[in-house]
C-alpha cells in the first residue's frame, strides 16, 4: 500500500465519513446546541451578575468578582469540566440527580459568565459618565440609571464579542466527552471518538471537523456582519446629518 492510500484510508474513508456524519446529524448536532445554549444562558446570568460586582464600589464585591473572573479564565476549560462535572457527584453534590447534561452545561456557564463579565465591564465602562450623570439629573436613582441608561448601551456595544461567545461554547462543548455520556446524550466529538476508536481511523474525527465548520464559519460571518453594521451605523447617521439639514433648510 502506497504512502497516499494509507494518508486516503487513514484521514478520508468516505464510508466511515458518511456513517458518522449520519450519525452526527440524527444525535451529536442536537446534543451539542443544546449544550451550547444552555451554557450561554448560564454564562449570561453568572456575566451580568459578576459584571455588575466589577463595577461596584463595594469591596465586598468587586474582589470576590474578581477573584472568579481570574479563576475561571486562568484555569483550563477541560480541567474545569473535569473538577466540576466529575467532582460534584463525588463530593455528594448531586445536583442534577446523575444527569451529564447538567454538569457540562454549568462547568462551561461557569467558564463562559468569566468571559462574559468583562466583556459587560468593558462596555459598561466605555459608556460615557455623561449618560449617567444626565440620567441621575432628571431624577433617576443610580440603579435605574444603570439599569435603564448605561446597560442596555454597553451591551449595544458589546453585541459582537457577546455573540462571538457563542462560537466558542459551541467548539468547547468538544471537551464534555470527559464526563462519560450516554449513546443518547453524545455530543458531535464523542461522537467522532467512538467511531474514530471502534474503527482505528481518523477519519470519523475529519467528519466531526467538517461539522464543526458548518457551524462555526456561517456564525463567524454573523457576528463579523453584525459588528460593521454596529460600527457602521452611527458613523452613517452622523454622515448624512448634514444632508437632512441641508434638506430641512431648503
Amino acid at each position: 500500500m502506497s504512502g497516499l492510500d494509507k494518508v486516503l484510508i487513514t484521514f478520508f474513508n468516505l464510508p466511515l465519513i458518511r456513517e458518522t456524519l449520519s450519525q452526527i446529524v440524527r444525535i451529536g448536532l442536537r446534543n451539542t446546541l443544546i449544550l451550547a445554549v444552555l451554557a450561554i444562558a448560564a454564562g449570561l446570568l453568572i456575566g451580568v451578575v459578576v459584571a455588575l460586582g466589577l463595577l461596584s464600589s463595594r469591596r465586598s464585591l468587586r474582589v470576590p468578582s474578581r477573584i472568579y473572573v481570574d479563576i475561571f479564565r486562568g484555569l483550563p476549560s477541560i480541567l474545569t469540566i473535569y473538577l466540576l462535572g466529575e467532582g460534584l457527584p463525588l463530593a455528594g453534590l448531586d445536583v442534577f440527580a446523575g444527569n451529564t447534561y447538567g454538569y457540562a452545561a454549568l462547568a462551561l456557564g461557569m467558564i463562559e459568565g468569566a468571559y462574559i463579565a468583562e466583556i459587560l465591564r468593558a462596555g459598561i465602562q466605555s459608556v460615557d459618565r455623561g449618560q449617567s450623570e444626565a440620567a441621575r439629573s432628571l431624577g433617576l436613582s443610580g440603579g435605574q440609571a444603570m439599569r435603564l441608561v448605561v446597560f442596555p448601551q454597553g451591551v449595544r456595544r458589546v453585541l459582537p464579542p457577546l455573540a462571538g461567545q457563542f462560537i466558542i461554547v459551541t467548539k468547547a462543548t468538544a471537551l464534555v466527552y470527559l464526563l462519560g455520556l450516554t449513546a443518547s446524550q453524545r455530543e458531535m466529538f464523542a461522537i467522532g471518538q467512538d467511531m474514530s476508536v471502534n474503527n482505528a481511523s481518523l477519519s470519523p474525527l475529519v467528519a466531526v471537523g467538517l461539522s464543526y465548520l458548518a457551524l462555526t464559519v456561517p456564525l463567524t460571518y454573523l457576528v463579523n456582519r453584525l459588528d460593521r453594521r454596529l460600527r457602521a451605523g452611527p458613523r452613517r447617521a452622523v454622515s448624512t446629518a448634514p444632508a437632512r439639514l441641508v434638506q430641512d433648510l431648503g
